[in-house]
């Protein structure tokens, strides 16, 4: 595709890019590193932290692979969320089934900045060697701390914990179609960072830091190449007492036509009172139905997610989690009444929606099991931990105990 222009509001600068913002490659073997930057057309901040860092890459010595994607162009060049559809709600495998074939025309922009992902993405797997890592960052139209958002399988949870930032599991639960799920479903650490505020110098700068803390951590960069501790230090002074480990327990989704607005003044992790005044929507109050957190309030024009709620997770009960999945103690749902396997192959759950309404959601996530979708009398539960590609990563530092 041709270069398109991308601006920056919090730079006041534009620059070029084209699909592949940077590829550096090693001398020496090492794994392979993919960032994608800018899948939302209006979060510009991790396209020019990309830029900036390959211009100073090509003089490090780095190990393996490093690929840094801009994502949809069309909405980059536009300034815009997307065009049609939000590029990173698309991935599903019905959808990716789906897509035109031989040249057929895309049916709208973002569905052919799909196909020419896609097409990236699996030449990119084809062709390098592993382990695999992957990085989407974005930004969000309400003021935030830097943080990271996981789908929850013990291979991404390892790994994130090495970040002095807030990690939230279960957004898979939510939201249905995110390029990171997919990625996920194909058993590679794949996850997403949140930078801050779309027009925030400092989305830029926390965009570089991670960028940075990335490549060290996946081993691809000395940490003396690459002033560490500054970049650190970064992301660290920001977290303050959020450092945590925190799930997503309720989502209000924006139906067609609804008129909602959020209340003014809202920001990531901020405290939150039962009853409170959160927004409104067609005239009507929408409160808080318990005290929590909130998550994600929504601060723009296009975008379904009114704002999710989160909460804390209790250490040990992390603790237990890996033990019951380490030693696939999942095998034991079965016998709780209204619940079976999907397949033979044991891919995932059907759960009585009557029965489930007794059995607390937990319960599942524990065993590393996540709702995807419904139909109308039952549940169906996938479990990341069985298609994750442990081989691939055994002799990662991070993942020894």
């Amino acid at each position: 595709m041709t270069k398109v222009k991308v601006h920056s509001k919090a730079l006041d600068s534009t620059i070029e890019v084209d699909r592949i913002i940077g590829h550096v490659k090693g001398h020496k073997k090492g794994p392979t590193l993919v960032f994608m930057g800018g899948i939302h057309g209006n979060e510009p901040a991790g396209v020019f932290a990309l830029k900036w860092v390959f211009e100073r890459l090509q003089a490090k010595k780095v190990s393996g692979s490093i690929y840094g994607i801009a994502g949809n162009l069309w909405a980059l060049k536009k300034g815009e969320r997307y065009h049609k559809e939000d590029l990173n709600r698309l991935w599903t495998k019905d959808l990716l089934a789906s897509l035109p074939q031989n040249g057929d025309p895309a049916i709208h922009h973002d569905q052919a900045e799909q196909i020419e992902i896609n097409n990236l993405l699996s030449k990119i797997l084809k062709d390098e060697e592993g382990p695999f890592y992957f990085f989407d960052m974005h930004t969000t139209s309400s003021e935030t701390l830097p943080f990271l958002t996981v789908n929850d399988s013990l291979l991404n949870r390892h790994f994130t914990t090495q970040y002095p930032l807030p990690i939230i599991l279960g957004i898979e639960e939510y939201l249905n179609g995110p390029i990171l799920s997919y990625i996920n479903e194909l058993g590679y650490v794949a996850f997403g960072f949140e930078a801050g505020q779309h027009d925030d110098m400092a989305s830029i700068e926390n965009c570089v830091a991670f960028i940075y803390l990335s490549l060290v951590y996946c081993g691809s960069l000395e940490k003396e190449s690459c002033e560490y501790q500054h970049y650190h230090d970064i992301l660290a002074k920001t977290t303050g007492d959020v450092r945590h480990i925190y799930e997503i327990y309720y989502r209000y989704g924006v139906n067609e036509n609804e008129d909602f607005k959020m209340i003014p003044g809202f920001y990531n992790f901020q405290r939150i009172r039962r009853n409170q005044q959160l927004a409104r929507s067609n005239g009507n109050t929408i409160n808080a139905q318990d005290d929590g957190r909130i998550f994600m309030p929504l601060y723009q024009s296009k975008g379904v997610d009114g704002f999710f709620m989160i909460k804390k997770i209790w250490s040990p009960f992390l603790v237990i989690s890996e033990f019951f999945r380490k030693y696939r103690l999942d095998r034991l749902l079965i016998y709780l009444p209204g619940v079976k396997w999907i397949d033979k192959d044991r891919s995932g759950l059907i759960v009585n929606k009557q029965i489930a309404r007794f059995l607390a959601k937990d319960i599942f996530h524990l065993f590393g099991y996540r709702h995807i979708y419904a139909d109308r009398n039952h549940y169906k539960m996938f479990n990341r931990e069985a298609n994750a590609r442990y081989a691939d990563y055994e002799d990662q530092p991070w993942l020894k105990p």
